[in-house]
């Protein structure tokens, strides 16, 4: 990925050479500080599997080099010292670009989050507006975090529908019309003036938990979002599964009522017909009182209101019906529910586990947990950041990889 070093260069030795291993292990001990935080050594050795030693030498040549900071502690009754990593004031952007939002969160290689700034779009927007509200988004997270746009390293964006990695164009039948057939990546990046990458939105919601998670959804789990679009982003054996073309994890244009209604893929019956926040309040129209919005069809159901509750009920089953056909394919460990919808916790849940039951056989239903994300909302955004730090080099990340301090260091 394209990135504006700060820092020194590295010498690139060739691979299996002494100085190639001990970036190598120099990398794994700074991307386990990034990921789990501060660390006593005995923890950097457990977690990466280097030696005491070689975790002992790479921790003192950080050290010098300034790019961890030391902390005693007590650690299991002993004393220990506690390794921080430094903020080289390098920061990554993530992106969460909806049909009525949009979402910018700014983070640390470390996974600090610095600011999270939301804007409201107009329903119906075209690109323009959407990619100059982003702009301004990302501008005002920026000056949150005290950040300016030469210290971001890139920004990761999710956006709603199928996304085609090799062609770098939105596919039909998106949730964002206006943005069909667009090279999304380059556009973004012109405006936004950092190198962009561009992925699904629920891709982006399931990579988040691979990092950020408090409660780690395991190796194999499936993110759903669900809102205007119903879509899931898939991870099998701890890696994000995009499919042949980018396209894995469109449940939403699975029928579920043959002869329904039309949607906007053309296919008739879709999921996202019947299980959608647009056809849950289009079905709540005739009701006394009805919401228009998302927030107030949540408050509604929460509030008790019969008919609401009826219609996130019949939602609910749907959707468990499509993700007991999921589950009986892939066995996943855990099904995560993001979007506007997950403030209605058991509500929705308690009818999806009841469907995900009669659709699936019974040890694949009793082995599958389905909880709400603890991420909610933010999980799309988080994984924008996610994808711009896996993609980083480490250099950008951490600064200047420590070199050996002398010949015979241990690697």
């Amino acid at each position: 990925m394209p990135s504006e070093a700060n820092g020194g260069s590295m010498n690139h030795a060739g691979p299996g050479s002494q100085s190639s291993l001990r970036r190598d292990n120099v990398r794994r001990v700074l991307e386990e500080l990034a990921t789990a935080g501060p660390s006593t050594q005995a923890q950097l050795t457990r977690h990466t599997g280097l030696s005491a030693g070689t975790v002992a030498s790479i921790v003192r040549d950080l050290d010098d080099a300034g790019r961890v900071r030391l902390e005693r502690t007590t650690s299991s009754g002993r004393r220990a010292l506690n390794i921080h990593l430094v903020d080289t004031g390098r920061v990554a952007v993530g992106l969460d670009i909806g049909r009525r939002h949009v979402r910018a969160i700014v983070a640390t290689p470390s996974r600090r989050i610095l600011a999270d700034v939301q804007r409201i779009l107009p329903l119906g927007h075209d690109a323009v507006t959407g990619m100059t509200a982003a702009k301004r988004a990302m501008e005002e997270a920026l000056e949150a975090a005290h950040r300016s746009r030469e210290q971001v390293l890139g920004a990761g964006v999710g956006i709603p529908g199928p996304f085609d990695p090799v062609t770098g164009r939105v596919g039909s039948g998106a949730i964002l019309p206006e943005w069909i057939g667009m090279e999304v990546a380059s556009r973004l990046s012109d405006v936004l003036d950092v190198p962009v990458l561009v992925n699904n939105d629920a891709n982006l919601g399931a990579l988040a938990h691979l990092s950020w998670s408090e409660t780690p959804p395991g190796q194999n789990f499936v993110f759903v979002k669900i809102g205007t679009g119903i879509g899931t982003g898939v991870v099998i054996d701890g890696q994000l599964y995009a499919g042949h073309r980018g396209l894995a994890g469109e449940i939403g244009h699975t029928i579920v009522v043959d002869q329904g209604l039309v949607c906007r893929c053309g296919n008739r019956g879709c999921l996202e017909t019947v299980a959608s926040t647009s056809s849950m309040l289009r079905a709540l129209a005739a009701a006394p009182n009805p919401p228009t919005t998302t927030d107030e069809l949540v408050s509604a159901a929460l509030a008790g209101d019969t008919v609401t509750r009826r219609v996130v009920e019949d939602a609910g089953l749907s959707i468990g019906q499509v993700l007991g056909q999921l589950a009986s394919l892939l066995n996943p460990e855990t099904i995560l529910l993001g979007g506007p919808l997950s403030d209605l916790g058991e509500l929705l849940l308690e009818p999806i586990r009841r469907s995900l039951k009669r659709h699936t056989v019974p040890d694949i239903a009793v082995a599958t947990t389905v909880r709400v994300s603890a991420l909610r909302d933010r999980a799309e955004a988080l994984g924008g950041v996610v994808s711009v730090l896996n993609r980083a080099d480490p250099a950008d990340l951490y600064g200047p990889l420590a070199a050996p301090s002398d010949a015979s260091s241990t690697v």
